[in-house]
């Protein structure tokens, strides 16, 4: 029975898989320790076609560069437990210490395949490559575990690296990311208003999902469809040509308000729209600022579940 508990405790596998390795290996703990590795790898390959849509976004940052990548499992049981949380904060450290070849880049598990990760903690010793780290803990944790999709953004200029997570277990994990750089011309410029602002924004991005940064980046298709539809549902009112011109240039405005980034409300005071912001916020500084990149993510975003899909979380 001691036996039986340490290697529980070393390997959190359930008892009877526990058991029958010991006997398997007449006791020997290390022995039988190396054969449960060998089992969980075949048990997470296994797994490995079961829909994994919970799971967790990691973030990892430092001043001038931000990593974010998504671990998938398939119930949110596990997305709580210490190990598969310990697992997604030592992928986004790994994923943040990568090259990266622009301002915003994608981090596929094939980026990291070449890297090697070293788990310090007590269940998961040693140096390993990140394909058979995520398949030690599926094996743990009886469920797929996969390693879902990740990005990486760099400061291109002087400024400040902001994000905000929602949904917050622990610090550096979170269901939805918001991520921005804000950009300072002024090399000089005190910071600190910046950062506040910064901070700000990021959770803005969470709550507001904004699709594109400006106006002139949503495609002339995209604003003559919404147009057509606009102009179809004002015709149906019956009122003059005029008039339905007058509703259809409001509609679009309204449009762009709800999935532009400079035109959105802002969510701290819906008095003023993100461009308010900026230029109040260059004036405090002295220097002009602007937004250099955005990012949002959130969990199981495209993943079809395996029972009957639950609405995502979303921000308050």
């Amino acid at each position: 029975m001691n036996l039986i508990k340490k290697l529980r405790e070393r390997t959190s596998a359930p008892i009877k898989e526990v058991k029958a390795a010991l006997i398997d290996c007449n006791w020997d703990l290390e022995a039988a320790q190396k054969e449960l590795r060998k089992r969980g790898i075949v048990l997470a390959s296994k797994k490995s076609s079961r829909t994994a849509a919970e799971g967790l976004l990691a973030l990892a940052q430092n001043d001038t560069k931000a990593a974010v990548i998504e671990l998938n499992c398939e119930t949110d049981f596990v997305a709580r437990n210490e190990i598969f949380q310990y697992l997604a904060l030592s992928l986004a450290k790994l994923a943040l210490s990568a090259e990266s070849s622009g301002q915003v880049t994608s981090v596929g598990l094939e980026s990291l395949e070449e890297l090697k990760i070293n788990i310090d903690h007590p269940k998961l010793n040693g140096e390993t490559t990140v394909e058979d780290a995520i398949k030690q803990v599926a094996a743990m944790m009886g469920e797929n575990v996969k390693f879902g999709r990740g990005y990486t953004m760099s400061m291109s200029n002087h400024g400040v690296m902001s994000t905000y997570l929602h949904t917050c277990p622990q610090p550096g994990l979170g269901r939805i990311a918001g991520i921005l750089s804000l950009e300072v011309e002024d090399k000089n410029a005190n910071l600190e208003a910046v950062q506040s602002v910064g901070s700000q924004l990021a959770m803005h991005v969470v709550a507001a999902k904004p699709l594109v940064l400006t106006k002139e980046l949503v495609s002339d298709d995209v604003v003559q469809n919404e147009r057509e539809i606009l102009k179809s549902q004002a015709e149906s009112s019956g009122r003059p040509q005029a008039a339905i011109e007058k509703m259809v240039e409001g509609r679009l405005r309204k449009y762009f308000e709800e999935v532009v980034f400079m035109e959105q409300k802002f969510i701290v005071n819906d008095t003023i729209n993100v461009k308010t912001v900026l230029s109040e916020l260059s004036k405090e500084v002295g220097s002009p600022v602007k937004i250099g990149n955005f990012l949002r993510m959130e969990v199981g975003e495209g993943l079809q579940r395996a029972e009957a899909s639950e609405p995502l979380a979303q921000a308050a």
